[in-house]
């Protein structure tokens, strides 16, 4: 009698390959491991609106960039708010004086613990609450664009093929 046996060699499953997200796609991954901030674009888009110049555009982006906890307000230096966008740390200080003016950003004094003055902690709370408001607009206007689009397309759509479509 024989005693062959075959035995059966089985592949292990592969692992799958993970689909890149779109901003993997634009930034690659290594660019993506330093972090990235989530900055909404209806706060890009009512720059205007909401009466921020450009460099007070900046401030914001930045300090967004500091914001990672929502229960912790970011509190980075006027100084390296200014090595960042490249302006004197006085500019700095003038430009969130304006923003706290317009209720964007709320400015809270913070002392070491031996006394000393250290870095402000800025409250976006301001910023996000006006953001937050103009989302009826944004949705409004939306909902306009893609009913224009869709009377649009009906438009163009022969009388006899607006049945068959439905």
């Amino acid at each position: 009698m024989s005693d062959t046996t075959t035995s059966t060699v089985l592949e292990f499953p592969t692992k799958p390959t993970k689909t890149l997200s779109s901003h993997e796609k634009i930034w690659g991954k290594a660019v993506l491991t330093h972090g990235y901030t989530a900055l909404p674009s209806m706060l890009i888009q009512a720059q205007s609106r909401l009466g921020i110049t450009p460099l007070q555009f900046n401030i914001l982006a930045q300090l967004l960039d500091y914001w990672r906890d929502p229960t912790r307000a970011p509190f980075p230096s006027k100084a390296d708010l200014a090595d960042r966008i490249g302006c004197k740390p006085k500019t700095i200080q003038t430009n969130i004086r304006a923003l706290e003016k317009a209720g964007l950003v709320a400015r809270e004094l913070r002392r070491t613990a031996a006394g000393d003055w250290n870095s402000n902690i800025y409250h976006l709370t301001g910023l996000v609450g006006r953001v937050q408001k103009l989302e009826p607009e944004f949705a409004e206007a939306k909902a306009k664009k893609r009913e224009a689009r869709e009377a649009q397309k009906r438009a163009e759509t022969p009388r006899h093929r607006r049945n068959e479509q439905a």
